[in-house]
């Protein structure tokens, strides 16, 4: 019975493997709903922010922002967000697919890359495909903090407002529902005044653009669309983190299930070995009762 015994010895071992699946996924489904909220409770903020960024840059067209105008730069900036941990499905390979691409089609071009890392997983990709990383955010935890974020994206930030990038892309996973996640690669920089406008219109929300200034309307736009950028930044990552919860939960489940599977498998396997020996031991034993 030594191939039974190692069969018994694959089932034990699948079996701890199916209860660490299905911690993991109640886990998940716990940290999920949590990240959901935080995520729905940000999208105010942006969209509130983003409308009155888009009628400030159409109510003052004689001044426009730093991030507002192009750049002529042969060099682009890249904001990876991913996730820390592992175990999440094809969440961060779908999301860094579309960053090779967008990076073959740079290097073709001849135009140099600067990114900054939000995760593990990020940080390791660009460093793997030799990609500048100029800062990086690693160990975030299940809640995104603004002041975590700001410092590694201010550098990149930085670096345009000095003309010395031609734009910035902000690449993450977008949440759509528990089942479904989608990479997205979107421009966050140059900002344009006619995309915000035409956001805003698309929310049906309508503002008069009749505005009192303290101190002045210079110092109100940038400190304003640096907080919009910040905004979009702080929701990319609100996002990705519910999309990591879903995703990871979603993995765990069709783990377990298929745990069971192997188990159930291993198991007709084991009664089949088992059923066999037992034939052949009577076999003998009738053998040996004939022969006498």
């Amino acid at each position: 019975m030594a191939a039974g015994k190692e069969i018994r010895g694959k089932i034990k071992s699948v079996e701890n493997t199916r209860k660490i699946t299905k911690a993991m996924e109640m886990v998940a489904a716990s940290k999920m709903r949590k990240a959901q909220e935080r995520m729905r409770a940000a999208r105010p903020y942006s969209e509130k922010i983003r409308n009155i960024a888009s009628n400030l840059g159409q109510a003052n067209p004689e001044y426009t922002h730093a991030f507002m105008r192009t750049n002529n730069a042969k060099n682009t900036g890249f904001i990876v967000v991913t996730t820390d941990k592992g175990l999440c499905g094809g969440m961060n390979t779908n999301v860094l697919r579309g960053v090779t691409s967008k990076l073959k089609d740079l290097q073709a071009a001849g135009v140099g890359v600067s990114a900054v890392a939000i995760g593990n997983k990020g940080l390791g990709f660009l460093n793997r495909v030799g990609a500048t990383v100029v800062s990086h955010a690693t160990q975030l935890g299940d809640t995104p903090h603004l002041e975590k974020l700001i410092g590694p994206v201010k550098v990149l930030l930085d670096a345009y407002a000095k003309g010395e990038v031609n734009a910035v892309y902000l690449c993450y996973t977008k949440f759509i529902n528990t089942m479904k996640q989608e990479a997205v690669v979107q421009q966050l920089l140059p900002l344009s005044a006619d995309e915000m406008h035409a956001q805003t219109a698309a929310s049906g929300t309508q503002h008069g653009w009749d505005y009192l200034y303290e101190p002045d309307a210079q110092s109100v736009i940038d400190d304003l669309l640096m907080r919009y950028v910040e905004a979009l930044v702080y929701q990319a990552v609100a996002e990705n983190m519910a999309s990591e919860q879903s995703a990871r939960m979603v993995a765990m489940k069709a783990a377990t299930d298929n745990a069971g599977s192997v188990i159930g498998e291993l198991k007709l396997v084991y009664n089949k070995t088992r059923q066999a020996a037992i034939t052949k031991e009577l076999s003998e034993i009738v053998a040996g009762a004939a022969a006498v």
